[in-house]
């Protein structure tokens, strides 16, 4: 039987699982595989730190150079993740002609391009199941089960942090502060959470999907992304009243030539399948033109889902190099480049939540539904609220709530109705909108 040694760069919570779940399961991989994994080398500037691995001999080292020129080193690991040292060191892999398993999903979302071609060029497998879903096999789903599929949409809760805030919000009617704290203190948010909140890790795993799904990678930049630090408990009880959850949701879409990505939060239905996905749990959903909507659900972030999914990497790689052959040096399709193209922010089609702070006194409604209808905005149903459920501004007197679901409408054409009702002098501050599906 072959051995296939494998090098692991960062020895922090994602790295540390990937060499445990190698050293225990070496055996019964080598039975299912019919490949020797051998754990050969592990780089990191911190290699006295117990991390509960019973490590051999001669393996731990902080050169992280000397794993990546190791002849008996076929397969490098980046754990270390950012866009610093971590492109450095895989690029210096790849040109060193050495497959790479990653789970690195900024680094793939800011500079893929760059890294797939140096793969492609150097003829060496590129994996990184786990940088979308942790645990969940969704970028495999994408690119081998569903690879006979005409993907029409992925809608996916992808961030763990957020979804156990939004949990939390709901169930205890606690303000998002107090539960962000609460995720800290727990481990599901980092010190600095911006990265979670605000949207941008989903947004980057929104990046990786869209270019497996359609053959072509936007940029950071040209992703649609809104967080949910600025979202009010209120809008998660009147979404709730309506028989809508609220999930920060990733958008992958494609209408015609033009693909719709973005990161919103977004009003789900109770009875909808994602409505149920809650805590730090991840999900997604697919729907593909042969085989219409499938789930994948499960843990998406962690040490063990995560080294579960870099481990089935390994593997796969391992089974190739076996065979001498290479499955994925591209990395991902770029068959569409040129051809399909990002649609534009007001382009986007969909229904919508949206909270006013209405003036009480005869006409005030009317007001609003005259402009909205004026910009092609129809209310599919509507509700006045009791002014002391409302926080902030809704203290003053002669002002109450008003909830409206709307048909579905183009976002230009509500931000246009919306900017002109505030002008209008019959709310009292800026209006809210949340997308709904």
């Amino acid at each position: 039987m072959k051995t296939i040694g494998v090098g692991i760069l960062g020895f922090g919570t994602v790295g540390a699982g990937v060499a445990d779940g190698l050293l225990k399961h070496r055996d019964v991989m080598a039975k299912r595989l019919g490949v020797d994994i051998a754990l050969k080398r592990i780089a990191d500037l911190d290699i006295t730190t117990d991390r509960g691995i019973a490590v051999p001999d001669g393996v731990l080292t902080t050169d992280a150079a000397a794993v990546i020129a190791d002849p008996d080193v076929q397969i490098v690991v980046e754990t270390i993740g950012g866009t610093g040292i971590a492109k450095k060191l895989v690029l210096d892999a790849l040109h060193a002609k050495k497959c790479v398993v990653t789970a690195n999903k900024k680094l793939l979302a800011e500079y893929g391009k760059e890294i797939f071609d140096t793969a492609s060029a150097n003829g060496v497998d590129l994996y990184f199941g786990a940088s979308v879903g942790g645990g969940i096999p969704i970028i495999r789903v994408v690119r081998e089960a569903l690879a006979s599929n005409d993907i029409e949409s992925i809608h996916g809760i992808l961030n763990g942090t957020c979804n156990y805030i939004l949990t939390r919000m709901e169930r205890e009617g606690a303000p998002f502060d107090a539960v962000l704290k609460d995720a800290q203190r727990l481990g599901y948010a980092e010190a600095n959470p911006s990265l979670d909140i605000d949207g941008f890790d989903t947004a980057h795993k929104a990046c990786i999907l869209t270019a497996l799904a359609y053959g072509f990678q936007p940029t950071l930049e040209q992703v649609q992304v809104e967080g949910i630090r600025n979202l009010d408990g209120i809008d998660v009880k009147y979404a709730a009243d309506f028989g809508y959850r609220i999930k920060l949701l990733a958008v992958v879409a494609k209408d015609g030539d033009e693909v719709e990505v973005g990161v919103h939060p977004t009003l789900i239905p109770f009875s909808h399948m994602l409505a149920s996905v809650n805590d730090a749990f991840n999900a997604a959903m697919v729907k593909g033109d042969m085989s219409d909507y499938t789930m994948y659900y499960g843990r998406g972030a962690g040490r063990a889902p995560t080294a579960s999914t870099v481990v089935g990497d390994i593997g796969d790689i391992a089974r190739n190099l076996a065979h001498g052959e290479t499955r994925y040096a591209r990395g991902v399709p770029n068959y569409a480049e040129g051809q399909l193209k990002l649609r534009a922010a007001g382009d986007i089609v969909s229904k919508f939540y949206v909270r006013l702070l209405v003036a009480d006194k005869p006409g005030a409604f009317g007001t609003i539904a005259s402009i909205l209808g004026k910009h092609g905005v129809s209310i599919s149903a509507a509700t006045q609220k009791d002014p002391a459920s409302a926080s902030g501004s809704a203290a003053e007197t002669g002002y109450a709530p008003v909830v409206a679901l709307t048909h579905e409408a183009k976002a230009r054409d509500l931000e246009a109705a919306l900017a002109e009702i505030k002008a209008s002098g019959v709310v009292a501050e800026d209006p809210v909108k949340l997308r709904v599906i």
